[in-house]
């Protein structure tokens, strides 16, 4: 990955509904994406917790960016499955996802997120999740 890609991905990574929800990246390297998410009110559930679809969205979209790394300036990815465990309920002040591609080939690849819960700067993981990615050539996609 060039350094002008690598530069598109980091900004490109927060539009829409993930910058909605506070979603922005750290870092980047080849088939590495680093990101983090401020936790406010608006993303806990009736306990207080991190609701499970924001902990999901931040492990997705992080995956996703971690096989653009890999992927080309001409292609796209898509997720086509994920699982995810939730290890533990996350209730600190932010979330910070690292993801990274376990197998990257020409079409699929496949990734993992880790989700970390940071309360008052200590780590701890909150999920571990597992995606499978589609490539797909840009000029194949119709919006």
């Amino acid at each position: 990955m060039d350094a002008k890609y690598q530069e598109f991905l980091m900004g490109d990574f927060s539009q829409g509904f993930t910058k909605y929800i506070g979603m922005e990246a750290v870092s980047s390297s080849d088939g590495k994406f680093e990101s983090r998410m401020v936790i406010t009110e608006n993303h806990r559930q009736q306990d207080g917790f991190v609701h499970a679809g924001a902990v999901s969205t931040l492990a997705d979209h992080t995956a996703g960016y971690s096989a653009f790394t890999l992927a080309g300036e001409e292609n796209q990815i898509l997720t086509i499955e994920f699982k995810i465990n939730f290890l533990a309920p996350a209730h600190g002040d932010s979330l910070v996802c690292r993801s990274e591609v376990i197998r990257s080939g020409r079409k699929i690849m496949v990734t993992e997120s880790r989700v970390y819960d940071v309360n008052g700067g200590e780590e701890k993981m909150t999920a571990l999740a597992i995606f499978t990615m589609a490539v797909v050539p840009k000029k194949e996609l119709v919006r």
